[in-house]
């Protein structure tokens, strides 16, 4: 093992979109194990220090696989597309369409009837972005159409949490 390994080489899976999430969690915690402070308590602090910063790269290199939408932004970003989110606002258009129509949803939303309709509409929405980055990223990779996608995402991620804010207000 290498600090500088990508994250899909520390956990000796393939680069790809598509990871079996058993298969993370069982390698998360091997190499936890393998790189435990406690087990350099004997080789002194400098030993210990390390396996503090291997502990570290472990756990941010599991954080970033298990999530799906970290784990696309970090495969743009290795195949030279960041997502850039705060200076690139590109998405897809049909995207852009969906997106104004939920907004208007929101904004006419007054009922828990309301709220659950544009809630099952944003989960779709969700998982036909995620199901779009699996082809655009391991079937033709297309790393800048992934990067829009995960750009689409972060906003539907944004935005189901102002739906929730705003049923809250309403004290629903």
């Amino acid at each position: 093992m290498n600090l500088n390994d990508t994250d899909f080489e520390l956990f000796a899976v393939p680069a790809s979109f598509a990871q079996d999430r058993a298969a993370l969690d069982a390698r998360w915690k091997e190499l936890q194990r393998e790189a435990h402070p406690d087990r350099f308590a004997a080789q002194g602090a400098a030993a210990q220090r390390v396996a503090m910063q291997w502990s570290v790269r472990i756990n941010e290199a599991y954080q970033r696989l298990k999530d799906p939408i970290k784990r696309a932004s970090y495969l743009c970003a290795l195949y030279g597309h960041p997502i850039d989110a705060e200076k690139n606002t590109a998405m897809p258009s049909d995207f852009l369409m969906e997106q104004m129509e939920w907004r208007e949803e929101l904004d006419e939303a007054r009922d828990a009837a309301s709220f659950d309709k544009l809630r099952a509409e944003v989960e779709a929405g969700r998982d036909r972005a995620l199901s779009s980055l699996d082809c655009l990223i391991d079937e033709k990779a297309d790393y800048a159409g992934a990067a829009r996608q995960v750009r689409a995402l972060m906003f539907i991620e944004r935005f189901a949490e102002d739906i929730e804010a705003k049923f809250e207000a309403l004290g629903q």
